[in-house]
């Protein structure tokens, strides 16, 4: 019984996930939509991480401000968001040392 119950939760949790993902890859989407999908998760990434840039060093708050302007920088020139959270790891890092 435990046995079909977590079946079916998987399949209730699986079936509106990837449903959307067969829709999604048959549609055309003006310029402007593409644009804005892009840059979604840059914006998740300054809203996930601008409450800790503040709080990285409490007395050397200018230290998670730098890291910050890094992950800035990086996704303005247009790189994958890893890489933009990476370098900004490594700038916290090295100005911590």
């Amino acid at each position: 019984m435990i046995f079909a119950i977590i079946i079916g939760m998987a399949l209730v949790t699986m079936i509106p996930r990837v449903i959307p993902a067969f829709i999604v890859d048959k549609l055309q989407f003006k310029e402007w939509v593409n644009r804005w999908l892009n840059a979604i998760p840059f914006a998740a990434l300054g809203a996930l991480i601008f409450p800790g840039i503040l709080n990285v060093k409490p007395d050397q708050p200018y230290i998670g401000l730098l890291g910050g302007a890094v992950a800035v920088v990086l996704a303005y020139l247009g790189l994958n968001v890893i890489v933009a959270v990476l370098g900004a790891i490594v700038t916290v890092f090295l100005f911590t040392m």
